[in-house]
C-alpha cells in the first residue's frame, strides 16, 4: 500500500535500458550493463538477476488495479476490529521499544502499532511473490517503466550493502517488502537499524520495522505530540504514507482505538 504513493523517481542513464526493447533476456542484459556502470557490486547483480523470468502474474495484476473505492465505514469496519486485540498485545508487548522511538523520532507507539496491524497483520502477511522478479517485470513494461527501474536498481543496492539477501527479498507483487511495506526506494532512504545489529532488517527485525517506519513519517515532517486526526498536522502525514484519504483516516482510527484501549 505505501508503493503505490511514494513518488517514484526516474534516474539517470535510462536510455542505456529502453523498456519492452527485444526480448526481456535482452532487456535485462541490458540493465546489468546499467546497474553496473551506477556502482552497484557485479556480486549483488549476479545474485539478484540471474535467473530472473518475465512474470505475467504480475503484469496482470498491474494492469488490472482499481481506484480505491471503499468508504471510510467500510474499509475501517471491515480492517479494525480484527485487529484490535492483537494491536493491543501488541502494544503492551513493545512498549518499552516504542517509548524508544518515539523519543528518537517523536510519532506515538499507537500510530506505528496500527500501520504495522493494517499492512501486513503485524508481520504475518509481508507477500509472497519474489521481489527482484517483480521489480524486473514492471520496469521491463512500459506502463510505469522508469518509476520501477529506479526501485529495482535500489533493491540490488539493498542486497549490496548486506540488508538482505536475494532469496529473502518477498513481498507484495509491486515489489513493496517488509512488516510495513517499504518500496526499495524507501528503504534506502529511511530503513535504521535500531538495535545496532549492523542490518536494516525491515522483514524479521521488530525495532527495525518500527522505528524505519516512525523515520519515514519524521521525515515528511511529524510533529512530536501533535494530534494524527483528519485536519490535524500529522493527518498530512499520514496521507505521505497513503495519499488515500480512507486509508489515512483508518490508520488515524485504529490508532485512537489503540490509545484508549483498557
Amino acid at each position: 500500500m505505501l508503493g503505490a504513493t511514494l513518488g517514484f523517481t526516474a534516474t539517470s542513464g535510462q536510455a542505456a535500458t529502453p523498456c519492452g526493447s527485444g526480448s526481456f533476456d535482452t532487456w535485462l542484459a541490458a540493465f546489468k550493463s546499467e546497474a553496473a556502470s551506477k556502482g552497484i557490486s557485479q556480486q549483488a547483480i549476479n545474485a539478484g538477476l540471474i535467473g530472473i523470468t518475465l512474470d505475467q502474474s504480475v503484469l496482470n495484476r498491474d494492469q488490472s488495479q482499481k481506484v480505491f473505492g471503499q468508504s471510510f465505514e467500510e474499509f475501517s469496519g471491515r480492517m479494525v476490529p480484527p485487529r484490535m486485540l492483537r494491536g493491543s498485545n501488541k502494544l503492551k508487548q513493545y512498549g518499552s521499544l516504542l517509548s524508544r522511538i518515539e523519543q528518537a523520532y517523536g510519532v506515538p507507539g499507537e500510530v506505528l502499532v496500527a500501520i504495522w496491524g493494517l499492512e501486513t497483520d503485524f508481520g504475518v502477511n509481508n507477500g509472497k511473490f519474489q521481489t527482484l522478479r517483480s521489480l524486473a517485470t514492471l520496469a521491463y513494461d512500459c506502463r510505469r517503466a522508469d518509476e520501477f527501474r529506479g526501485e529495482l536498481m535500489d533493491a540490488l543496492r539493498i542486497i549490496d550493502r548486506g540488508d538482505l539477501s536475494p532469496q529473502d527479498m518477498r513481498g507484495a507483487w509491486a515489489g513493496e517488502l517488509g512488516q510495513t511495506q517499504f518500496m526499495p526506494s524507501a528503504w534506502i532512504k529511511y530503513a535504521v537499524d535500531f538495535d545496532g545489529n549492523g542490518r536494516r532488517d525491515l522483514l524479521h527485525n521488530v525495532p527495525d520495522v518500527l522505528a524505519s517506519t516512525a523515520n519515514y513519517l519524521a521525515s515528511y515532517g511529524w510533529q512530536r505530540g501533535k494530534d494524527y486526526q483528519p485536519g490535524a498536522p500529522n493527518f498530512a502525514v499520514l496521507q505521505q504514507w497513503n495519499k488515500s484519504e480512507v486509508y489515512a483516516r483508518t490508520i488515524a482510527y485504529f490508532a485512537t482505538q489503540l490509545a484508549h484501549a483498557p
